[in-house]
């Protein structure tokens, strides 16, 4: 799986779509949209949060393979 595609509709990489998410979390924070411009642009900031989530999940699959392959043994710690 590489990271410019996705299986929902924001094809977009990682940081096309955090970038777009800030963007959006900015004018909801301001406060000068209409509570349907508001609805409309939190529900794709919910896609392309989830989108993000996917991305990041897919690299730390790669990520953990990879160091497998080199090590044997993997351990994971919480951020």
């Amino acid at each position: 799986m590489t990271t410019t595609k996705s299986i929902n509709k924001y094809p977009v990489p990682f940081e096309g779509a955090l970038e777009k998410l800030e963007t959006l979390v900015r004018k909801l924070e301001n406060g000068d949209l209409t509570l349907d411009e508001s609805l409309k642009a939190f529900e794709e900031g919910i896609g392309l949060a989830r989108h993000c989530e996917k991305l990041l999940n897919a690299a730390k699959g790669k990520v953990e393979k990879l160091v497998q392959k080199e090590g044997g043994k993997f351990e994971t710690e919480p951020l």
